[in-house]
């Protein structure tokens, strides 16, 4: 049985796509791409990968979507997410919704599975938690969101749940924390709340990253990645973050970097790991002392 799994990219970054669709080809996974930027196709795919474009987007929520934001790309890609599962579930039973900087390492065939008893899935980001310590993250959880966007999974009966997604992100898709918005993702936290049947995934082999490295210890072991000693490491998000937080030298980053020089010849390392905003470093300076203050 084919696993259909789909992701929303700009032309710009098909390279992370295809290096994506290589990790997932070997467990009978075919990628779905929802090309923003782009009306036809200029770049030669692997053959597990099938295109839309924003034309073949025929909801009202879609137009909708795609109207309001056609101009902040990044908006646009967050929002169309749910439409886009909505569209593949057409046709589908199941989806399961990635970022495109994930990769994938082991079989993710359970799943495909636990969307046979639940509509959806969610992935935690498991962000240190611990009150007394390292608060920053702490009270992430609560700013940016229990559940990490990059990762989610439908079947046919959470299209409703998925149209209420597409509205909140028309309603506003944007950092706000005096709103208590981030982007797509802080609205999931009511996704178990509004469909119960949501499962969350308790794999701790799966999205993990540098945010949940404390609770996601990720190890070489002999040709394989494990997590926590003995899980089998299923899938990696190399976002941002994670990229900038991974060491030169850490055989994740370099195994990732093989993987998309594969369809990217003249990526360089340097190039892949984005440079650290200074406004993220004078953001956490400003918690720090806010943090000191309340304390007093």
């Amino acid at each position: 049985m084919k696993k259909v799994f789909c992701t929303i990219s700009t032309q710009s970054h098909l390279y992370k796509c295809f290096a994506l669709a290589e990790s997932i080809s070997v467990y009978g996974g075919v990628l779905e791409v929802l090309l923003v930027d782009q009306t036809t196709l200029s770049s030669e795919a692997p053959g597990n990968v099938n295109f839309t474009f924003l034309k073949d987007l025929d909801s009202d929520l879609a137009r909708q979507i795609i109207k309001k934001y056609s101009r902040k790309m990044d908006r646009l890609r967050w929002s169309l997410k749910s439409v886009f599962l909505v569209h593949l579930l057409d046709k589908n039973d199941k989806v399961i919704y990635i970022d495109n900087d994930i990769h994938f390492f082991n079989d993710p065939c359970f799943l495909f599975d636990a969307l046979n008893v639940s509509p959806v899935l969610l992935t935690p980001h498991h962000y240190p938690r611990d009150p007394e310590s390292k608060q920053n993250w702490f009270e992430a959880n609560f700013r940016v969101g229990l559940y990490n966007a990059g990762f989610f999974g439908a079947n046919k009966a959470a299209k409703e749940v998925l149209a209420w997604w597409a509205k909140a992100c028309l309603y506003r898709c944007e950092k706000n924390y005096y709103r208590g918005l981030f982007d797509d993702q802080k609205y999931l936290d009511l996704v178990p709340i509004i469909e119960p049947k949501t499962k969350i995934v308790d794999h701790l082999g799966c999205n993990v990253a540098e945010w949940n490295k404390e609770i996601c210890k990720v190890k070489m072991q002999g040709d394989h990645f494990i997590v926590n000693e003995n899980i089998p490491l299923i899938f990696y998000h190399f976002n941002g973050f994670s990229l900038q937080n991974l060491a030169a030298n850490n055989p994740l980053l370099a195994y990732y970097y093989k993987a998309l020089k594969k369809y990217n010849s003249s990526l360089t390392l340097k190039g892949l790991i984005p440079a650290r905003a200074k406004f993220e470093k004078v953001k956490l300076l400003i918690w720090t002392f806010l943090n000191k203050l309340n304390a007093q």
